[in-house]
């Protein structure tokens, strides 16, 4: 389950990738990123003979999901997106919800992070869940995101 759900978040950021894109190349690019990262997501989740068959699902689900993302999420709706996830795992109390919207658009979100743990090698770290509704449908995912040197966090 967990992994699925990584997958579904990796899906949603990659249409954070295609920002600077015209409208038909983010769907085109969102497509290809997400086939990529459903191949890589069934390569995870199957085993045995029927990890060709979970590569090969999550390469099409991947890309339907990162195509339609692609074409709906615009850069203001992506930028408000990434603002509130910074955010959220930044200065937000665990639990509490973080959100973001573009009135231009429609689209929103929003992002509950869950307290901060310490890795062994001292990094500090969130899971988070998220969801991003685009045209009316809602997507939920979850991730972890580890703080970077620079004081931004990166999605792992």
């Amino acid at each position: 389950m967990k992994k699925r759900c990584q997958f579904l978040l990796a899906i949603t950021l990659a249409a954070v990738m295609v920002a600077g894109c015209g409208e038909g190349v983010k769907e085109e690019i969102g497509a290809v990123v997400g086939a990529g990262v459903g191949a890589l997501a069934g390569s995870y989740i199957g085993n045995g003979g029927g990890q060709l068959v979970a590569v090969a699902v999550g390469t099409l689900l991947g890309s339907i999901a990162g195509s339609e993302i692609g074409k709906s999420l615009d850069r203001a709706g992506r930028l408000a997106m990434a603002h509130a996830q910074q955010e959220a795992l930044e200065n937000g109390r665990s639990g509490n919800t973080t959100t973001w919207e573009n009135p231009d658009s429609g689209n929103s979100g929003d992002v509950v992070p869950q307290p901060a743990y310490q890795q062994a090698d001292g990094t500090y770290c969130r899971e988070f869940s998220q969801t991003v509704t685009v045209g009316g449908k809602m997507q939920s995912a979850y991730g972890m995101a580890c703080r970077q040197p620079d004081g931004t966090w990166k999605i792992i």
